[in-house]
């Protein structure tokens, strides 16, 4: 039997709210919660991010972490800076 292709999906999820429930789904996102305003700018950083994937003649898939980051920062997202290590916390990551 043929071994399915592996799916790479974003998700994006709004912590604010207004009482509302809100989940859009595309070809290789889905965005769940938010006010109307953050849900708005979830959809729109999505469609932005497939603007770029297009313009490369990529999918999702086909591009590394590193990339995807610079693709997403031409969206307008802001890199997450690393995580620092706590004293005394485990290495094992």
């Amino acid at each position: 039997m043929a071994r399915a292709s592996k799916k790479t999906y974003m998700l994006g999820v709004g912590l604010d709210g207004d009482g509302h429930f809100r989940y859009t789904r595309g070809e290789n996102f889905h965005l769940v919660g938010g006010s109307q305003e953050t849900h708005k700018v979830l959809q729109e950083k999505a469609i932005k991010i497939n603007e770029q994937l297009s313009k490369k003649g990529k999918s999702l898939e086909q591009v590394g972490a590193e990339e995807f980051q610079e693709i997403a920062h031409k969206a307008g997202l802001q890199p997450i800076p690393p995580q620092k290590k706590l004293p005394g916390a485990s290495n094992n990551s």
